[in-house]
């Protein structure tokens, strides 16, 4: 015999294992002791079985109120490192391109100055029935930078100093006395036709007009720099209109940079036999 430990009922069938009213597990007893008739229930009220809970929420283990909270400010500290890092990288970076910037503007601006310098007409080019008698535009570029200082390649002054050579000696097939005045220097000394000294202002109240020469070449011509001084030299060819013959004259030329430009300081020349 089984008994309902909650309801006290007692049931006689042996595969009965839980209380067919409240679902209780039964009990077994001893049948010589108690024999109890099983009797159904007539007030319900009488019944004491065990008020219904519902099952709580599920908590996962470690999340229950004792969980240890997250550190935050290792995460801060990691923010603000990267932060840091960043300006850090930011101001190397300009420190390193800002002034290569500057250095490219300041060539960019030197080398637009000289190439107004370098652009002037190279007569020493013009085809063999040029006529030099009639006025060349010599030194037609009149502007200056004062601040550009002396080109220092050497190939760059070459080209420089024979386009003025060309100049120079256009001025004095036309007796071009601005054009003098530009090209030579205000303590220019050289040598005379007399084979003497003389100064700029002697040179430019010297000089004549020469129509004779029709055509001019300047061969073996070698530069020397040094600083803002440069000597050029080499041989001019010049031919002439009414006669076959040429003359080959060998010479020196002494330059110094200044106003931003080149300007002869001294001349020597040597006709050769």
């Amino acid at each position: 015999m089984k008994r309902c430990s909650t309801c006290n009922r007692t049931y006689t069938d042996p595969n009965l294992s839980f209380c067919i009213d409240d679902g209780t597990p039964l009990t077994t007893i001893n049948s010589e002791v108690e024999t109890t008739v099983v009797s159904p229930r007539t007030n319900e009220q009488n019944w004491n079985g065990a008020a219904y809970q519902p099952p709580g929420s599920y908590v996962p283990p470690g999340a229950g109120p004792g969980r240890p909270r997250r550190r935050v400010w290792p995460w801060v500290l990691g923010i603000a490192g990267a932060f840091i890092l960043g300006i850090v990288a930011i101001s190397i970076a300009a420190a390193i391109l800002v002034p290569r910037a500057l250095r490219s503007a300041r060539n960019q601006q030197r080398e637009a100055a000289q190439t107004q310098q370098r652009d002037i007409p190279n007569v020493n080019t013009a085809p063999e029935n040029a006529n030099v008698s009639e006025p060349l535009n010599a030194n037609a570029n009149t502007n200056e930078t004062v601040d550009v200082p002396p080109p220092t390649d050497r190939e760059q002054v070459l080209v420089q100093l024979r386009d003025l050579e060309n100049d120079w000696t256009v001025a004095n097939i036309n007796a071009d006395k601005r054009a003098l005045d530009r090209i030579l220097a205000d303590d220019y000394v050289g040598q005379a036709s007399d084979g003497g000294l003389q100064s700029k202002a002697d040179y430019i109240r010297t000089i004549e007009r020469d129509t004779d020469i029709q055509k001019w070449e300047f061969d073996d011509l070698k530069v020397t720099l040094a600083g803002d001084r440069a000597t050029l030299s080499g041989k001019i060819t010049l031919r002439y209109q009414n006669q076959n013959s040429e003359l080959v004259y060998d010479f020196t030329d002494k330059f110094v940079w200044r106003d931003g430009r080149w300007q002869a300081t001294g001349s020597r020349v040597r006709r050769r036999e």
